[in-house]
């Protein structure tokens, strides 16, 4: 387990696909996306160039070729950060160089960080020659963590248009190029639950206890409530699998894809987390001693059974909110991905997009309609993927040719599945609005919605490719999510500076004024009302819409009481009252409008 009190987070495709080569090193964690298996060989093939390892393309077509890219890419990667881990650990010490980086970095609290300070402060001599090889031997690499999206499960065909078996589908065959390779570390899943996926992980012995008790890959739930949370642990237990941590994410305060809950705001689900922990070991813990009695000879007295571990992440901006977090809420853990996009040291972004997001305010970063998946988006105006399909459509070709295919699933016009963002599904779309006999405001806002759609799949690794001089810029249009938290940094900072600033040991980078993390999830939440609000009327909208508001409003409750504590470093509590008092009242003003307009229309 790490030393370090945060990890970063998946980002996009691309954006963190070698952050582990980049951190892990240094002792970080952070995760991979593996749902593009065809980026991930082009980067593969770059690395085998750079570090002159033997390289032999896996082709498009070639038997279970998106398992076996994702095991050769892991494979390399580890390969690589065990090289670059290797050469920092046999670094001297006492001399300003990666090795002293390494445990500078270090939290406060680390007994690894209280072992190199006794070190820095012992003379000369054979104790202080026995510290440093004790010190040199407790380093450990940062894990190579890897996400799937288990709903992103597009089944596929073969060349002759038959369907495969369900072990081929794009989520189950990543999880099984996972599960192949030599890496020891966690599979995050997020995005809904799969029970085919799910079950599939029963195949492979890496995520079940060896004879000495030791688990070689973790599972992690990315979890948006307690139920949830408890439903998929019950569920996997049954099976045997331990939940290694259970990664909670604010619906709305968070990069890439957003989704957003019935107004439970994150404090208040991690209240629920914390009065509730003792629940994720008492009604799972026994399911998973039953499998083992029953399947695999018993589970052993001398086996470790720890608790799951609590980690949150989305929208944490300054050491204070960590703090409060860690210490009020009782988690292990925090996760920090926007402003990581800022470092170059731990993340593949393009300079041009660098630069975009350096200059972003609150009004550049909003949650789009550009996911072919249907749910909400994280955004930023003016990528160069944003200009690519507007030119496009200009020239009455839009749509994305779809030169990957992972976000299939829309069968209005074909039998098999083809993408709302390709060209052929747009073009028979507005065909489609065209013929129809609706009014032509109406026609427009259908249109504007099918054009709105983007090659995700294929743009937003484009700038990783970029900025490994893979691709040429006017080659790649790049698309990237970055969350709302974004807007307060509007620099480019250096890894130590960003790890730095996340344990509060220099003042703040974040710019001066941004509100307290739970007040800007409050505003993002009556954003979301407000556009819900615009709907067409429907009983189940308004009735939602209900739900939401009083959901918010014993939300903002308990953050008014927050509120009342005493800050933490960096930590703007004063924001909260503020926002509180502004989001009420127009929360009221919209849905008393909303009931007014069904009030007329009946």
């Amino acid at each position: 387990m790490s030393e370090h009190l945060f990890h970063i987070p998946v980002m996009g495709t691309g954006h963190s696909i070698d952050s582990p080569i980049r951190v892990g090193p240094y002792g970080i964690d952070s995760v991979i996306s593996i749902v593009d298996d065809l980026l991930v060989e082009k980067i593969r093939k770059y690395y085998c160039d750079k570090f002159d390892y033997d390289y032999t393309n896996i082709s498009r077509n070639a038997e279970d070729g998106r398992a076996r890219r994702i095991t050769a890419y892991l494979d390399t990667v580890q390969e690589i950060v065990q090289e670059k881990f290797s050469d920092i650990r046999n670094q001297p010490f006492f001399e300003k160089n990666d090795k002293s980086k390494y445990f500078e970095m270090l939290p406060d609290s680390s007994t690894l960080k209280e072992k190199y300070n006794k070190l820095t402060n012992t003379e000369k001599g054979s104790l202080r020659d026995r510290l440093a090889v004790e010190l040199s031997r407790l380093m450990k690499p940062g894990s190579i963590d890897v996400n799937i999206m288990a709903k992103v499960d597009k089944l596929n065909y073969t060349k002759d248009d038959i369907p495969m078996s369900d072990e081929f589908s794009d989520a189950s065959a990543a999880l099984r190029g996972y599960a192949r390779s030599k890496v020891s570390s966690s599979l995050i899943l997020s995005a809904g639950f799969n029970p085919r996926l799910y079950n599939y992980i029963t195949e492979f012995k890496d995520f079940y206890r060896d004879k000495a008790g030791a688990i070689k890959k973790r599972i992690i739930l990315k979890v948006s409530d307690f139920r949830s949370a408890l439903i998929q642990g019950k569920y996997l237990a049954k099976k045997g699998l331990e939940v290694f941590e259970y990664r909670i994410e604010s619906g709305l305060n968070c990069g890439g894809h957003a989704f957003p809950s019935d107004g439970h705001l994150l404090p208040s689900l991690l209240r629920e987390f914390r009065e509730k922990k003792d629940q994720l070991v008492k009604a799972v813990q026994p399911l998973v001693e039953d499998y083992y009695e029953k399947h695999a000879g018993g589970f052993s007295e001398d086996w470790e059974i720890t608790e799951p571990r609590l980690t949150v992440q989305g929208g944490i901006g300054v050491s204070g909110e960590a703090e409060r977090l860690l210490k009020d809420f009782g988690m292990d853990a925090t996760g920090w991905g926007s402003p990581f996009l800022l470092v170059p040291e731990a993340t593949t972004v393009d300079k041009p997009t660098r630069r975009l997001l350096k200059n972003a305010g609150e009004k550049q970063l909003y949650l789009s309609g550009v996911s072919p998946l249907g749910v909400p988006f994280n955004n930023v105006r003016n990528t160069g993927s944003e200009q690519w399909h507007q030119e496009r459509i200009e020239k009455g070709k839009p749509g994305s040719p779809c030169p990957k295919g992972f976000l299939k699933s829309n069968t209005e016009f074909t039998e098999q599945p083809i993408c709302t963002a390709s060209t052929q599904y747009q073009l028979l779309k507005l065909d489609q609005i065209a013929r129809s006999e609706m009014a032509e405001e109406e026609k427009e806002q259908k249109r504007e919605k099918v054009l709105n759609k983007a090659c995700l799949c294929d743009h937003l690794g484009n700038g990783a490719l970029i900025n490994l001089g893979i691709l040429a810029e006017h080659r790649a249009p790049q698309s990237i999510c970055p969350g709302p938290n974004l807007a307060y940094y509007d620099g480019e900072y250096t890894l130590r500076q960003m790890v730095d600033h996340i344990y509060g040991c220099i003042d703040s980078i974040a710019t001066e004024g941004r509100p307290h993390m739970f007040a800007k999830e409050i505003t993002l939440y009556v954003d979301y009302v407000e556009e819900l609000a615009e709907q067409p009327d429907d009983p189940v909208n308004i009735k939602k819409l209900k739900k939401i508001q009083t959901n918010l409003e014993e939300g903002m409750e308990y953050c008014l009481e927050i509120a009342q504590d005493t800050p933490y470093q960096d930590e703007n509590l004063a924001s909260i009252p503020e926002t509180v008092s502004r989001q009420r009242e127009r929360l009221t003003t919209i849905l008393d409008r909303l009931e007014g307009r069904v009030a007329v229309e009946a």
